[in-house]
């Protein structure tokens, strides 16, 4: 089969795999869609943290957003699961230790992260291993780019819940990224009066359109002070700057990652009283994005600004942005389409 392999730092061509096999316990899954995101970019540039703390290694294969349809199921698994439109989990547990028995599999100390983490093969590829336990079944109300935007719809779920979005709350995001403006979607979904900050005009306005009450740019400055702060940006500086903005004894909710550290004075999370939580993984919130995408109340495709052919996927990890593409700031690589 084709796939898109990474060999080095900005070295990666689309060449011919082996075919995958069903293992006990596993199913294949012909890929339709696959959502590209910055930690992509990073391995494909070569800084991300995994290449350099032995969690991963090169060569490698991307892709950890994506949808498709079972075409093969192994020892083990029910029949049933042959034919059905699927999505998965990223975080694949050891399924032994405690906190994968506790139903925390996103944090085991040996998972696998499929395109990710220890090898597990990703879906930039016609075709994917995985576990039958980290399927997600779709119903029909979600397509391929709602479904190839489960993953990281689940993020910003518990991003949302963690920010303890309700009628009457006061919320800031901040980032309109693909994470802020999911976040944002949720959160009005959720009945919260949500502000976002971000950098780019286009996506601020897809967040108005979206429903938030404000979308101002990063060089305004943040006005007022908030229940919860979603830090759904890369920067350094923002961590910090939340604190001088939410409200004592209000939620921050960290979910973006800087490239370098980011320094919080702990003194001011204990005499504000403030709950500070980390998202690493959608995992706990996979069920819950697909309710919300498929009962309508959530449409997360307009985040999409293109769908672009497995050939393609370098130019897009490189920055690139194919000329017809809309405002949003997710691009999608169909693997089953290669045209040179």
């Amino acid at each position: 089969m084709k796939a898109f392999v990474v060999t080095g730092p900005r070295e990666a061509a689309v060449l011919d795999v082996p075919d995958p096999v069903a293992e006990p316990g596993q199913v294949v899954v012909d890929v339709s869609r696959v959502g590209v995101c910055g930690t992509d970019v990073e391995f494909y540039k070569g800084d991300m943290a995994y290449l350099h703390n032995g969690s991963a290694e090169y060569p490698l294969r991307l892709g950890h957003e994506w949808c498709g349809t079972v075409s093969e199921v192994g020892e083990g698994v029910d029949a049933w699961w042959l034919g059905q439109r699927v999505t998965g989990d990223t975080m694949l547990g050891c399924g032994h230790c405690h906190r994968c028995v506790s139903g925390r599999q996103h944090v085991c100390a040996d998972r696998y992260e499929i395109g990710v983490r220890h090898g597990w093969p990703g879906a930039l590829a016609e075709r994917l291993p995985v576990p039958v336990t980290a399927l997600h079944a779709l119903p029909d109300a979600i397509d391929d780019t709602a479904g190839a935007l489960i993953e990281p719809g689940a993020n910003a779920l518990r991003a949302v819940l963690a920010a303890g979005a309700e009628p009457g709350r006061r919320i800031l995001v901040w980032g309109s990224g693909t994470i802020g403006l999911l976040a944002t979607q949720l959160a009005v979904a959720h009945g919260a009066d949500v502000h976002v900050v971000g950098h780019h005009e286009e996506t601020l306005a897809m967040a108005r359109e979206f429903g938030a009450t404000k979308a101002t740019h990063s060089d305004e400055g943040v006005d007022g002070i908030y229940d919860s702060i979603i830090d759904a940006s890369n920067s350094t500086t923002v961590p910090a700057a939340a604190l001088t903005t939410v409200e004592p004894g209000g939620r921050l909710v960290y979910i973006g990652l800087a490239s370098q550290p980011s320094l919080v004075d702990t003194r001011s999370i204990v005499l504000a009283d403030v709950t500070a939580v980390g998202i690493l993984s959608g995992s706990p919130a996979m069920q819950g994005v697909i309710e919300h995408f498929a009962s309508g109340r959530v449409d997360p495709r307009p985040v999409v600004a293109a769908t672009v052919t497995l050939d393609q996927t370098a130019s897009i990890l490189s920055g690139g942005r194919p000329a017809d593409a809309g405002p949003g700031p997710k691009i999608h690589i169909d693997p089953r389409v290669v045209e040179s």
